[in-house]
């Protein structure tokens, strides 16, 4: 399921970051399971997601709760540029490409209790998918789940998401050492990230193993480097890991099978045990996110 989210991907995985889009904003077009009336395009808070199982071994039936969501504004988001050099610098306000939701993550963060830099890389990292992969159907609310899950929105052991989005200091979880419930996932990156020679380590604010992250790492706030640490680059890689299988093939995670897939077998299996707190989290932040 490392790989890289869009044909035409550069060395190790990384892929260009779309410069500018020329779509009115609008809601997101992401089908919905059950019966969740679509939000206006008006609406500055909607962006609409779908329900999933409460159990992924519930025989696939389907709650009555459903992801209401956001509508990210989409025209401030830069356009693909395919194929072509990942720019080194950021958008024309000279920040953060994500920095044009500020507005939108204000709001949003607020509602939902997220840390507004934290916010933007969702929400960035939806509309650079939806753009780049339309298939996908992965919403902002997924990753914000997975975000709270993994390190609290980059505030695991002590650390704090700085105004680049950076979690300083850097986030390194438990060995996968097959103990205590994780996976049995040997070195692969000979410490270089986790620092650890004998098993892999989550690493980062989504928490992602060396392996997950050398396949899908983009410079997502186009400063010039890709950095795990650096929430804006791993929100929009484990977007592109979500967005493909282990054998490549492209999910739609508008389905509550393919949703369950992604989240269960992200990062060599390391989420599964909290994958039903990843549900649960998306769910409460689509309901919040529209109050």
């Amino acid at each position: 399921m490392v790989v890289a989210l869009i044909a035409g991907a550069g060395t190790a995985g990384a892929y260009l970051v779309p410069r500018a889009l020329d779509a009115p904003a609008t809601p997101s077009a992401t089908p919905t399971f059950g019966n969740a009336p679509l939000p206006s395009a008006g609406d500055p808070n909607a962006l609409p997601t779908g329900a999933l199982p409460t159990d992924p071994g519930a025989g696939g039936t389907l709650p009555a709760a459903t992801f209401p969501a956001t509508t990210v504004p989409a025209a401030t988001v830069p356009a693909t540029t395919l194929p072509g050099a990942l720019p080194t610098t950021a958008g024309a306000t000279g920040g953060r490409p994500a920095d044009t939701l500020a507005a939108w993550a204000q709001t949003i963060g607020t509602k939902v209790g997220i840390p507004v830099v934290a916010v933007q890389a969702y929400g960035y990292a939806e509309l650079v998918t939806t753009r780049t992969t339309p298939t996908c159907h992965l919403t902002w609310t997924t990753l914000a789940a997975i975000g709270k899950v993994a390190s609290a929105h980059g505030s695991a052991n002590g650390a704090v998401l700085g105004v680049d989005g950076v979690a300083r200091p850097g986030i390194v979880g438990l060995p996968l050492d097959g103990q205590g419930g994780r996976p049995l996932v040997a070195d692969s990156d000979q410490g270089t990230l986790d620092q650890d020679t004998s098993f892999d380590r989550e690493v980062g604010p989504m928490k992602m193993t060396p392996g997950t992250w050398t396949a899908n790492a983009v410079d997502a706030d186009r400063n010039g480097a890709t950095e795990i640490n650096d929430i804006d680059d791993a929100a929009l890689a484990t977007a592109s890991a979500l967005c493909k299988d282990a054998k490549g093939s492209p999910r739609d995670l508008s389905r509550a099978d393919s949703w369950w897939d992604a989240v269960l077998t992200l990062n060599n299996g390391a989420l599964r045990p909290s994958a039903q707190k990843v549900f649960e989290a998306a769910n409460e932040y689509g309901r919040d996110s529209r109050k």
